[in-house]
């Protein structure tokens, strides 16, 4: 384990489990890298350092009901109250257009007492009509934030239907432009929108997604998101992994808190090197699954598979090496009980990985008709959240099938689903418990 403490924030460690032994021929080496920032807290003061863009959708749909829109004030008006003073913030009305809201003139506010008394009077004008272009929304916002002179740069966005007044290639090129450029939080409220419109926003973008089924507890969400938005204190943090002459990277994927694969997001850091962003960071902690192909080598032979530093970068700004590393390695061994011993830990998050895919194949399944791929994926599912200790998941699922038999996998899927419960299950399908360590 290394550590590293940016001065005035978290201190960075990373920690690696894995078992390193490999039989003789053995070439696939994996290993889970916990990164974790701790001891960084909120100085007095930091506000300047962040950006954070509102985007709230005020599409036709949001007045069926009449409440929805009203209940999307509300929200974005507790999140701006949730605000640090010195954060920059502006709002942002979302239809087939977007359209600033406050402060408006391309620029964003500096948080304090009567900017935000003046942002929540600017929400009153907030009505719903027009359709869905979610790109212009998310291409608003990042010339909004490219503005500030800030770290930290964030949107936050809110949509109840798809994306139908653009097509999917324009919504994939403003997530292309945008990506590394600022994260993103990204809301379901409802039951109209697209799962995988919204779950790809926030993958793009490096953010969360979940669904508000109940238009009443945005408040409640909104407040959590911008809390957890003000405490980010280090910004554009990468896994920079080396690799000697002759290994191949197989897949570097996060596994905890959430499952998002990162393998093809790799820039190009130097000789043998590449950096995998991971967003932003405050006071947490997350999970990598690195795999490894290295060269075959004989018995008692031991090799570096693979050195893992974190390094924070901006456009267009110097790399700060955050000094945190970890080690790789690779050892063969005649020791069968050695080398076939799977680690507790890439054995836990490889079923999680698994759990998430049999999930979102199980509802495709489903959707497309094939009932019998359906149950027998969904009661994979089933069988791996219970080994595992998925419990959350493990309710939401029993809201989809009948579970006949846990153990074995053997479920029923139910005549009747509510579309809350089986999009909150598909919303929610890549979050993952963590390997008590």
């Amino acid at each position: 384990m290394a550590n590293f403490a940016k001065p005035g924030g978290p201190r960075f460690s990373v920690d690696v489990y894995q078992n390193e032994y490999l039989p003789e021929g053995g070439r696939e080496v994996n290993a889970i890298v916990t990164v974790t920032a701790r001891g960084g807290g909120a100085p007095a003061g930091p506000g300047a350092s962040a950006a954070v863009v509102l985007m709230v959708d005020c599409s036709g749909s949001m007045d069926y009901p009449p409440t929805k829109m009203r209940n999307a004030r509300d929200a974005t008006a507790a999140a701006i109250d949730a605000l640090r003073d010195g954060v920059h913030f502006g709002i942002v009305d979302g239809t087939h257009v977007a359209r600033e809201v406050y402060p408006g003139g391309g620029r964003l506010a500096v948080a304090d007492p009567a900017t935000r008394a003046q942002a929540k009077q600017a929400l009153r004008r907030l009505r719903a009509g027009g359709g869905t272009a979610i790109g212009t929304w998310l291409r608003l916002a990042d010339r909004l934030l490219a503005g500030a002179d800030v770290s930290i740069r964030h949107g936050i966005l809110l949509t109840d239907g798809r994306n139908e007044h653009e097509s999917a290639a324009e919504l994939k090129d403003a997530l292309d432009a945008c990506a590394g450029r600022f994260t993103c939080d990204a809301r379901g409220v409802g039951t109209d929108w697209e799962v995988k419109e919204v779950t790809g926003i926030a993958s793009a973008l490096l953010g969360t997604a979940d669904i508000v089924a109940d238009p009443a507890r945005l408040t409640e969400d909104f407040t959590r998101i911008m809390e957890s938005t003000m405490g980010k204190e280090v910004a554009d943090v990468a896994l920079r992994v080396w690799t000697p002459v002759g290994t191949r990277i197989k897949f570097m994927k996060q596994v905890a808190p959430t499952v998002e694969e990162l393998t093809d997001r790799r820039t190009e850091a130097g000789p043998r090197a590449g950096d995998y962003p991971t967003g932003s960071w405050g006071d947490e902690s997350r999970d990598y699954h690195l795999c490894v192909e290295v060269p075959a080598a004989g018995l008692g032979q031991e090799m570096l598979a693979a050195r893992v530093s974190l390094v924070a970068a901006q456009p267009d700004r110097e790399v700060q090496n955050l000094g945190a590393q970890g080690l790789v390695r690779a050892v063969w061994t005649d020791d069968m009980a050695a080398s076939t011993s799977l680690n507790s830990q890439v054995a836990h998050y490889t079923g999680q990985a698994e759990l998430a895919q049999a999930i979102q194949e199980g509802l495709d399944l489903r959707k497309a008709g094939d009932m019998d791929g359906a149950t027998a994926k969904l009661g994979r599912a089933v069988q791996l959240a219970g080994v595992s200790g998925n419990a959350d998941t493990a309710k939401l699922l029993a809201k989809v099938v009948d579970v006949v038999d846990a153990p074995t996998g053997t479920v029923r899927l139910k005549a009747k689903v509510a579309e809350a419960d089986e999009m909150t299950l598909e919303t929610r399908s890549t979050k993952t418990v963590r390997v008590k360590k």
